[in-house]
C-alpha cells in the first residue's frame, strides 16, 4: 500500500476512536435489597416477606426478623447491590448467625469506594407485657451524616432503631444546620430526664422552590425513605411496626405553644386561625388478602380500610406546664388474636407539632414536647 494512503488509513482510526468515549465506572457501592431462602421458612419466619428486606439508602444495618426458636447457625442472605459493585463475604455465602451480626463490604465498580453493612437476625418472642413504655431517653446522631438525631429503643438483642422523623429529610435542604436545629431534636427537661421537643421550621430557600416551606417537628414509630421525600414527602413516611398486643389505651404529656402566624402551602398568613399539634396511634394490619405486605404511610394512616384501631387526641391545648392526656382506642375492626400473635399488625404511633404540617400548612416556632408515653394493652402472652 502507498505511503500516502497508509497515512490516511492511520488518521482515518485515530478520528474514529476519538470519537468514543469509554463510559465511566459506577462510583455507587450501597446494598438495594437482602434476602434469605430457607427451607423451612414457617420454622423461621412469621410471614413469608420477612425474608426480604429492601434498604433505604440511609441504613448500615440490616436486620431479619426471625422466629425465637430460628436456627441462626448457617444462614446464607443474597444480595442485590449497585451495579458493577462486589460484595465480600459473596452473596448466598453461609455463615453464623447466632452469635450477632455479620459485616459486609461492598466496593464500587470503579474501586475508589466502600460501604459496610452491618447484616443480622433478630429473634422476636410474642411475650408480652400490659404496658408498653416510651420515655425517649435513647438516641444518637445519624450513622451517615452525624448531623441530626435518631431515637431507639433497647430490646433484649440490643437497639431496636423502630422510630423516625422528618429530620433526615429536613437535612436534605439544610446540610448546613447543626443538630440542635433540627426539627426534631431532644431536651433534658422531660418530666424525668430527656423528653421529645418538636418544633416547626422553615425550610429554606430550596424547601420554598419545591412547594414545601415548613417542617413541622414529628416523630414516629416507623421509617423515613429519603430516597422519595423531596418529591413524595407522604410516602416517604412509612408508619408503623409490627406490634403483638391489643392496644386499649393511650396516654402521656405533653407541653404545647403554637407560633404566632398560621401559613397556607402558599405562605400567605391566614386569618384568625391558630395552630394545633397532633398526637395519634392506629393498629393495622400488615398483609392484604393476598398475603402481600402492607405499610400505611402519611396519606392513608388515618383512612385505610385495615385499621382496626385508633386513637388520636382532639385539642393538643396550649400550655406551657406538662398536661396529661389520656385517649381510648377506638374499635373499628375485630382482631384476629392469632395473626396478633404472629406479627400480623402494625402499630403506627405520630407526633406532630403542627396538626396540618404534613401539607406544609402551619406556624412557624409551633413547639410541642413530649415525655412519658405508655401504650396499655388488653394482657400477656
Amino acid at each position: 500500500m502507498p505511503k500516502k494512503e497508509i497515512l490516511i488509513l492511520l488518521w482515518g482510526v485515530l478520528l474514529l476512536t476519538s470519537c468514543f468515549k469509554e463510559e465511566p465506572l459506577n462510583a455507587e457501592c450501597d446494598i438495594l435489597e437482602a434476602r434469605v431462602s430457607v427451607g423451612n421458612a414457617d420454622e423461621v419466619f412469621f410471614h413469608a416477606s420477612d425474608s426480604l428486606v429492601r434498604v433505604n439508602s440511609e441504613d448500615n444495618h440490616i436486620v431479619f426478623t426471625v422466629r425465637r426458636t430460628a436456627d441462626l447457625t448457617r444462614m446464607s442472605p443474597c444480595f442485590t447491590i449497585t451495579e458493577g459493585a462486589t460484595i465480600v463475604p459473596e452473596s448466598g455465602s453461609a455463615h453464623d448467625f447466632s452469635q450477632g451480626p455479620v459485616t459486609y463490604t461492598v466496593t464500587s465498580q470503579d474501586r475508589q469506594w466502600q460501604r459496610q453493612y452491618q447484616v443480622g437476625f433478630q429473634p422476636i418472642s410474642v411475650s408480652v407485657t400490659d404496658t408498653v413504655k416510651y420515655d425517649f431517653e435513647h438516641y444518637q446522631l445519624d450513622a451517615n451524616y452525624q448531623k441530626f438525631y435518631v431515637w431507639y429503643e433497647e430490646g433484649d438483642e440490643g437497639p431496636e432503631m423502630i422510630w423516625a422523623s422528618g429530620n433526615g429529610g429536613f437535612f436534605i435542604a439544610n446540610q448546613s444546620k447543626g443538630a440542635n436545629d433540627y426539627p426534631t431534636i431532644p431536651d433534658v427537661n422531660g418530666l424525668d430526664g430527656q423528653c421529645l421537643k418538636l418544633t416547626t421550621l422553615d425550610t429554606g430557600p430550596l424547601g420554598r422552590s419545591t412547594g414545601r416551606p415548613i417542617a413541622a417537628g414529628n416523630m414516629f414509630l416507623g421509617s423515613l425513605n429519603t430516597a422519595i421525600v423531596l418529591r413524595d414527602a407522604l410516602h416517604a413516611t412509612e408508619m408503623g411496626v409490627p406490634f403483638t398486643q391489643e392496644p386499649t389505651l393511650l396516654t402521656g404529656y405533653y407541653k404545647y405553644q403554637p407560633g404566632p402566624e398560621y401559613k397556607n402551602k402558599a405562605q400567605q398568613i391566614v386569618e384568625n386561625r391558630t395552630d394545633s399539634a397532633d398526637i395519634y396511634s392506629v393498629l393495622y394490619r400488615n398483609h392484604d388478602e393476598k398475603g402481600q405486605p402492607v405499610v400505611l404511610y402519611g396519606d392513608n394512616v388515618l383512612t385505610s380500610e385495615l385499621i382496626v384501631r385508633k386513637a388520636r387526641i382532639d385539642v393538643v391545648k396550649t400550655t406551657s406546664d406538662w398536661c396529661y392526656f389520656e385517649i381510648p382506642y377506638e374499635r373499628l375492626g375485630d382482631i384476629d388474636e392469632q395473626l396478633l400473635r404472629e406479627r400480623g399488625y402494625n402499630l403506627a404511633l405520630v407526633f406532630a407539632a403542627s396538626r396540618n404540617g404534613d401539607m406544609f400548612e402551619g406556624a412557624i416556632g409551633s413547639t410541642l414536647y413530649i415525655d412519658k408515653v405508655r401504650i396499655i394493652c388488653t394482657h400477656d402472652e
